[in-house]
């Protein structure tokens, strides 16, 4: 799907959940109120977009340093015909981010939060014995970069 084939209501809600999604008890009718039709069609709607793959994920971002989290950004070189086992091993940690399959050498790119450095290392350890692979590089994170990127979608229109 590309932008061309959403409706206007469904660019002003991709634009409403961007950066204002509304932190009430009933945050879909509250949407719903701001475009003028019923809850039953934002949800509809929200779940149309996200089975089309437009909508990701849905949910809130936290500043994981400021809530005591340590994390890395990790690297390792994956065979082709063991890709599907070992992104499933690493995707089933909640303490795993992000998921990226990068054209690289290091073609699997994941990070990872914790607690501590210790639960870190022991994560990546039982990754390490989980997948078979013996090189997994960690970067531990030093800096918080953040890039904050909303659409605007009314004016991507032709």
């Amino acid at each position: 799907m590309e932008l061309a084939d959403l409706d206007k209501l469904d660019k002003s809600l991709l634009n409403l959940i961007q950066e204002n999604f509304p932190l009430v008890p009933q945050p879909f009718a509250e949407l719903a109120g701001q475009l003028n039709i019923t809850e039953e069609e934002v949800i509809r709607r929200l779940k149309s977009l996200q089975e089309q793959g437009i909508i990701k994920h849905l949910g809130a971002v936290f500043d994981s340093g400021k809530l005591g989290y340590n994390g890395t950004l990790c690297m390792v070189k994956v065979p082709s015909n063991i890709l599907d086992q070992v992104t499933a091993v690493i995707n089933s940690y909640p303490e795993v981010t992000h998921n990226y399959l990068r054209n690289h050498p290091y073609n699997v790119w994941f990070t990872l939060q914790a607690k501590t450095p210790e639960k870190l290392t022991a994560l990546l350890e039982e990754i390490r014995q989980k997948t078979g692979l013996e090189e997994i590089n960690s970067l531990p994170a030093t800096h918080t970069f953040k890039i904050k990127v909303n659409f605007n979608l009314a004016e991507m229109e032709d």
